[in-house]
């Protein structure tokens, strides 16, 4: 339930003209009791820190098999272990989140397609065993050849089969969190659903291309490299996109805690492509340069993630839009 507080209209004789000059205060949104529409999600930093590294582990299982395919094994190797790392971390957060293990594991008793967080946990949970046997079988194979006997040697065998799975089910675990967000009803969020897939794919392509710069050879790191700029100007293009067509959540993308990360995102996406292209010769350029693509894509996470936060707060958000469908003569739908 919502009040929209405005006083009543006061009139002033102008001093010159003898015309009246009705002033109306400005609306002023709020709920009964000083409470939201929308709940805002229970959610902590965790969540954002897990939209983040749960899109570095994908994009570097994906960036790993084209390393793996074409003959690079140095690229393969830090895309490989920036996928383990990036899995084992987004779990972690995850998990930390729900409060305990077990709660995850509840999630696998059924499939309900209707549900972005059941069909993200399938999605999550197929995804990693490949990508961890990809990444396992890396390690083994930096150990003595003695060992790599018996069940070691087929981990090393199973090593491109599993990553090629790997990466056939990454792409879905890169854009699934932002389906995830944008089926709620937070109005930053749901707002935002036909870009926001695009915006956390581009994302994840920086950053996992930005990790690559950081550790692969030189001599390797041209798909890494491809995979960075191109994830940034994606990324760039269809938040650019996205913003057009929030309408006025748009608004908390460029206010408060937000605005900030929101614009430290682009100045380090913008810098971190520029510093790739141009370093194609410096591995120094080139490590800088995927740190800051990195932290610009871990900055769009936490600007998405805050902005959703602020809308829920905020009743107009929710109040402005649903009357200017109505406006529009576009049917409001009643949840029963």
């Amino acid at each position: 339930m919502t009040q929209v507080h405005g006083g009543s209209p006061s009139r002033q004789r102008g001093s010159s003209r003898g015309g009246d000059r009705i002033m109306v205060p400005e609306a002023d949104f709020s709920s009964y009791y000083g409470r939201p529409i929308v709940k805002p999600a229970p959610w902590e930093n965790d969540i954002a820190y897990y939209l983040f590294t749960g899109g570095v582990a994908a994009g570097s299982a994906l960036l790993a098999a084209g390393a793996d395919l074409s003959g690079r094994p140095g690229l393969r190797r830090v895309a490989r272990f920036g996928s383990l790392g990036g899995l084992t971390l987004s779990i972690g957060f995850l998990v930390h989140d729900l409060g305990k293990p077990s709660r995850f594991l509840n999630m696998l008793r059924v499939a309900k397609l209707t549900s972005p967080m059941s069909v993200g946990t399938w999605i999550l949970s197929l995804h990693g065993p490949f990508a961890a046997l990809a990444s396992g079988s890396e390690i083994v194979s930096m150990l003595p050849a003695r060992w790599q006997r018996g069940p070691l040697g087929l981990v090393v065998t199973l090593g491109r089969p599993a990553g090629l799975v790997g990466a056939l089910t990454a792409p879905p675990v890169a854009a699934y969190t932002a389906v995830l967000l944008a089926d709620t009803a937070t109005p930053a969020w749901h707002s935002a659903h036909e870009e926001l897939p695009f915006v956390f794919c581009g994302s994840a392509a920086a950053a996992s291309g930005g990790l690559a710069l950081l550790g692969a050879p030189l001599a390797e790191a041209g798909p890494a490299r491809a995979f960075a700029v191109g994830g940034a100007l994606v990324e760039l293009a269809a938040e650019q996109r996205m913003e057009t067509s929030m309408g006025l959540s748009a608004e908390t993308l460029h206010q408060g805690v937000a605005g900030r990360w929101m614009r430290a995102s682009k100045a380090l996406t913008v810098a971190g492509a520029v510093g790739a292209l141009a370093g194609r010769r410096s591995k120094v350029l080139s490590m800088v340069s995927g740190a800051a693509l990195m932290a610009g894509s871990l900055c769009t996470r936490m600007g998405v993630f805050e902005a959703g936060l602020a809308s829920a707060r905020d009743p107009k958000y929710t109040v402005v839009p649903q009357r200017e469908r109505v406006d529009r003569g576009v049917p409001v739908r009643h949840h029963e």
